[in-house]
């Protein structure tokens, strides 16, 4: 049982990994300041950003979950 929670575990961290790298950064000099307000201005956040960030968040709170898990048994 231990060992599948182990896997469960190297999963989510594999997927939080991902995520985290595949998402776009927030803010690139100057020009990103500028654009990146307009774009929250405006609503144009949504998309695979928005979608990695979500799926990030659920990596992230099974990883932890896991994580307590595997601690307690």
């Amino acid at each position: 049982m231990k060992l599948f929670f182990i896997i469960l575990q190297v999963v989510a961290s594999i997927g939080l990994i991902s995520t985290v790298l595949l998402q776009s950064g927030k803010s690139a000099g100057m020009s990103g300041a500028i654009a990146g307000g307009a774009e929250t201005l405006f609503g144009k956040k949504k998309g695979m950003d928005h979608f990695l960030s979500k799926l990030s968040t659920i990596f992230a709170v099974a990883f932890m979950v896991l994580t307590l898990l595997i601690s307690l048994l």
